[in-house]
Parts: C-alpha cells; sequence; structure tokens
C-alpha cells in the first residue's frame, strides 16, 4: 500500500492518496482545488487515480473533485444521501471498494453535516486491525466536527449533533484501538476549538483523550462541542454551496494578468478591492490607500476569505515572484475574479508618494504608556471568543475579524481606534479593514495580546 498525508499549513487542510502497488489503482480523498502534486506522486508511484472520495461539502475550502476529474479521468465520489450537480457516484454505508490488497470501507457518519462519511483503510482485506480511518470532519486529534458550523437545510444543529454523537459512538469508536486516525483538519481550522498540532492519532488516544468523546449524554456532548467555538468566516457558506455545483476549473499553472497603473486603477474605480500580500511590516510602512492587507505569510486565504466578499473583483500588490501564489491560494477558496496584479508597486509607490499611506504600529510598551491620554479611545479585541475567555485588555470591545465587515456600525469611525490579535498578523488585517471603511486614525498593536500579557506581568 502507498498512503500518503498531504497537510497544507495555511489551511490547516489534510488530504490524502492512497494507492494498491499490486494493481497501480489508487484513490485521493478531499483534495484541494491544485492537484498537480496529486498527479505527480501517483504517476512517480506508477499509480492511475480511479476515485476522488470527499467526505463531505467542504466549507473551509473548494475540493478539487473537478480539477481531479478532468485531469485523470476519475469518478467523483460522495456518500449516497449527498446530492451533487455534476455527476458523482453513490457510496452506500458499508460498502467496500476494493483496489487490489488494499480495501476501502465506506461508513456513513453524519453529523458535521448530514453526508458526512468516514473511510476504513484496510491494507489487506483479511487484516484484523484496520491501517486507519480518515474521518474527514468527523472526529479530530482532539476534537470533533461541529454541528452548529453551517445550518443544514432539513436540520436543526441539535439534530446534528445527535448524530455526531451516535456516528462517533456508534460506528467510529467500534474500530479497534491501534486503528490510526486521520482527520481533513488540524490546529488553525475553525472547524473546531480544540483541535491539535497532530495530524494523526489512534482510535484509542482519542477514546481515553477526545473531551468531546468523554460526554456521558447528548446533551452534554452538546453543550461541551458548541461552546467557545470560533466564528465562521464568511466565505465558508459559499464554499459549502460552490463545492455541490459544477463550476470553473483552476489552471494552477496560469499567473495572473499584470496591471500598469492606469489599469490597475481603472479596475480599482469599477469596484475591484485591493489586497495587499505583503507582510504587516512591509505594508505598515508604505502601501496604496485603500488597500487591504493579509499578509502571505500567515493564514492567507482564510483571513481573505474573512474579509473581502465573495462577489468582488481583486486585484493584487505582492512582492515579485509571489504573483502566482497569491492568486493560486485565493483560488483554494474559489475566490476566483482575480484581474491581475500591480506590475512594479514598490516602483509606484516612489513614482507616486500622494497615493502612499504608512499604517500606525505600536509597540505593547507605547500602547500602555499612551492609552490613559488617548481621549475616547476605541480598544477592539479582534481575537476568537475561545481565545478572549482566557484573558484580554480592559475596556476593550470584542469584534472577531471574521465579524468586523459586518458589525462596523458598532464603532464610531472618527474615534481613536486602535485593534489588537494574538500576535499582530489578524491585527493588520483588521486595522486596514478599518481604514479602508473610512475609519480615520487606526493603530494596531504589535505582537498583539501576547505582547501586551507579558509587558504587564513584568
Amino acid at each position: 500500500m502507498i498512503f500518503t498525508q498531504y497537510y497544507l499549513e495555511c489551511l490547516s487542510h489534510a488530504s490524502y492518496l492512497i494507492g494498491d502497488q499490486t494493481t497501480g489503482r489508487a484513490v485521493v480523498v478531499d483534495p484541494r482545488r491544485d492537484i498537480d502534486e496529486y498527479v505527480r506522486d501517483a504517476a512517480a508511484a506508477g499509480l492511475t487515480i480511479e476515485l476522488v472520495i470527499e467526505t463531505h461539502f467542504h466549507a473551509d475550502f473548494l475540493s478539487g473533485h473537478l480539477e481531479l476529474a478532468e485531469e485523470t479521468g476519475a469518478q467523483i465520489a460522495y456518500a449516497s444521501v449527498a446530492e451533487t450537480e455534476f455527476e458523482s457516484r453513490k457510496l452506500a454505508d458499508g460498502e467496500r471498494i476494493v483496489l487490489g490488497e488494499v480495501v476501502l470501507e465506506i461508513l456513513h457518519t453524519p453529523g458535521h453535516t448530514p453526508e458526512s462519511l468516514s473511510v476504513v483503510v484496510w491494507e489487506h482485506a483479511d487484516d484484523e486491525i484496520p491501517y486507519g480511518v480518515l474521518t474527514g470532519d468527523t472526529l479530530f486529534i482532539g476534537d470533533v466536527g461541529r454541528p452548529d458550523l453551517l445550518a443544514s437545510i432539513g436540520f436543526t444543529r441539535e439534530e446534528l449533533a445527535a448524530k455526531l454523537y451516535d456516528s462517533l459512538h456508534d460506528k467510529l469508536m467500534t474500530l479497534p484501538d491501534a486503528t490510526r486516525v486521520y482527520p481533513a483538519h488540524g490546529a488553525g481550522s475553525a472547524c473546531g476549538k480544540n483541535l491539535s498540532t497532530d495530524t494523526w492519532s489512534t482510535i484509542g488516544v482519542q477514546r481515553e483523550t477526545n473531551y468531546a468523546l468523554l460526554a456521558d449524554s447528548k446533551e452534554t456532548f452538546f453543550d461541551l462541542v458548541t461552546e467557545g467555538q470560533p466564528p465562521a468566516p464568511e466565505y465558508f457558506v459559499y464554499n459549502a454551496i460552490l463545492n455541490r455545483k459544477d463550476r470553473e476549473l483552476l489552471d494552477e499553472t496560469e499567473p495572473p494578468t499584470p496591471l500598469d497603473l492606469a489599469a490597475f486603477d481603472v479596475a480599482v474605480a469599477a469596484g475591484a478591492m485591493i489586497v495587499d500580500g505583503r507582510d504587516p511590516e512591509a505594508f505598515a510602512r508604505g502601501h496604496l490607500a485603500g488597500s487591504i492587507n493579509v499578509g502571505l505569510g500567515g493564514r492567507y486565504a482564510e483571513f481573505a476569505g474573512s474579509v473581502v466578499p465573495s462577489d468582488v473583483d481583486i486585484v493584487l500588490v505582492v512582492d515579485d515572484g509571489f504573483e502566482l501564489e497569491a492568486r493560486n491560494r485565493l483560488g483554494r477558496i474559489g475566490f476566483d475574479r482575480v484581474l491581475g496584479y500591480l506590475e512594479l508597486p514598490a516602483k509606484v509607490m516612489t513614482e507616486h508618494p500622494d497615493r502612499v499611506r504608512q499604517a500606525s504600529r505600536l509597540t505593547a510598551a507605547e500602547f500602555d504608556t499612551r492609552r490613559e491620554d488617548i481621549a475616547g479611545l476605541q480598544l477592539v479585541d479582534i481575537r476568537n471568543p475561545g481565545e478572549i475567555a482566557l484573558g484580554s485588555i480592559v475596556g476593550s470591545t470584542p469584534i472577531p475579524v471574521g465579524q468586523l465587515p459586518a458589525r462596523l456600525d458598532e464603532l464610531d469611525p472618527s474615534a481613536p481606534t486602535v485593534v489588537f490579535c494574538a500576535g499582530g498578523y489578524r491585527s493588520s488585517v483588521a486595522a486596514s479593514v478599518l481604514r479602508e471603511k473610512g475609519f480615520t486614525d487606526v493603530s494596531d498593536i504589535i505582537g498583539g495580546y501576547s505582547a501586551w500579557s507579558e509587558l504587564a506581568r513584568t
């Protein structure tokens, strides 16, 4: 058996290639949209990708099933209850897919979504213990899938939680303790609140340590798994719907269009948003007025999708050589309306200083020294509820960064405003959003709450 896990840090996303060397037949599970790595690795191993299995309709990324089907001729498969606009194979509960010596067994495990499934992997058909189980978003390492993430038509979150509880205990927890657990997501994903940095575990370890599996009733389970969850980024609903649809394919090799300043200005005048992918420090030193800062060095697609609407055009500002990366990473969440990128942005800003703005960033010490002297200070904590529960700066207003565009009316655009997150990445995103929306005096804290709390302890 060939078993490969692909882990994409910027989306905390895991996908899998499973192949049988005796037959050369292979399956990919939960692929990302830029598929070249799967195709290349399969070819190098002498494998033919025959099937693409999706464990559910993902919300946090746009899956690559259509791209893989086009490239390889593979079938696309979902649980039998899933309805798709494109042709797909319906997998029954208990169905076995024989690749050769390697056998895959399908388990319907609804709860996170109604159509969720898991894939039990047998290295040999007669093994007593499975090699592992791919659990999608049903079971994570240290957590379980959220039943409250999306409002599923015809189901309440209480009904989904009850289904999730049954799927966990009646299906997954009946597997032998030594069975490896391979989920679709890890730490940092908004699909849970307690996901581990480990990318795999075992059924036995999860049975003993996973807080959600220790709940003694469905009612307790529901309370445990829904309390303190991070808000779902704005693009999640868009992706969950788009993953059901027939849509345009991503060509991950095609770079975006270079734009001179005149073409760039025409696009912006027509409503395109400027997404500046440079790091917060470079952005603070100088950026074009009206830019949103989402650094490529962080969770670029997730936070772009949190603050940029899915129905607008985008123009990019990035360091030279990162244009294709920026376009592809936005493509991973279905943000395909990238009109192009500004050519030679440093030269443009040097030649047009009147269009350049600086961003105010305060060290924790500067903020602590000056805060009492700032009349009418508006302090905004843009972290998630679970983070805030562990401590915040007194007097701050909690508004998670993904909710900021929709909650601007809770803030005064004329008041001096300071935003902070955990370390300074998200706060640069949030501060740039506020400036783009007309807030006149906005700063963020370098190092965020971590730096401020460390200062407070000294």
